[in-house]
């Protein structure tokens, strides 16, 4: 009963950190309007992935990990920021693909990549993990393994059930939109995901 617990427990914790609106969030969104939901999900799951590594992290008591990477905590910080500017001024000049098919199946690794490499250089998921899963009683030298496993499956499938149900509510819609509003939809991203960089890179600065 002990592990059904924390794997529940772990489903909450993947969908309340994947669930607020962020670069991801707005990534997973675009992608799904312009390619489909299958490049939605492969965004999704490449977050997924990197805050299941996280949760190993914390969970398994890996503080020699956590430590290495929050000791490089500003590194990080400007590699994402950086890398969610290149990102975002190549979603404003994107022009959308007629063949959509053709470009979901060239785009599911490199959506895939994109999501995953932001989540990994975003410190605060580390933190968060920490903070968390200290509540809960693990990550320390007595942690006990299948229950940290329990828990970090829940996380897993926590994050990746909430970019299933976000990606193919925004594919219903995908019909409707024509190519004059997907221009407006890589232009209105592109801005949105250039503003978080900057906010981003500026909280360096501070």
């Amino acid at each position: 009963m002990s592990l059904i617990s924390f794997f529940a427990k772990g489903l909450l914790i993947g969908v309340s950190i994947a669930a607020p609106v962020g670069p991801i969030g707005v990534l997973c969104i675009r992608q799904t309007l312009m390619s489909g939901v299958l490049v939605g999900v492969a965004c999704g799951l490449g977050a997924a992935v990197a805050d299941m590594i996280y949760g190993i992290i914390g969970g398994f008591g890996l503080t020699f990990i956590s430590s290495i990477l929050l000791s490089q905590k500003n590194i990080l910080t400007i590699l994402g920021g950086i890398f969610l500017g290149y990102l975002g001024i190549k979603t404003l000049l994107e022009k959308p693909a007629d063949n959509t098919t053709e470009t979901s199946h060239k785009n599911l690794v490199t959506s895939f990549t994109a999501t995953f490499f932001l989540t990994l250089t975003n410190p605060m998921t580390i933190l968060s993990f920490t903070a968390i899963l200290a509540g809960l009683g693990l990550g320390s030298a007595n942690t006990n393994y299948q229950t940290a496993l329990a828990l970090v499956s829940g996380i897993f499938i926590g994050s990746l059930s909430w970019w299933f149900l976000l990606c193919g509510s925004i594919a219903i819609f995908r019909q409707k939109i024509t190519i004059h509003n997907l221009l407006w939809i890589n232009r209105i991203s592109g801005i949105i995901i250039l503003c978080f960089s900057v906010i981003i890179l500026l909280s360096v600065c501070k």
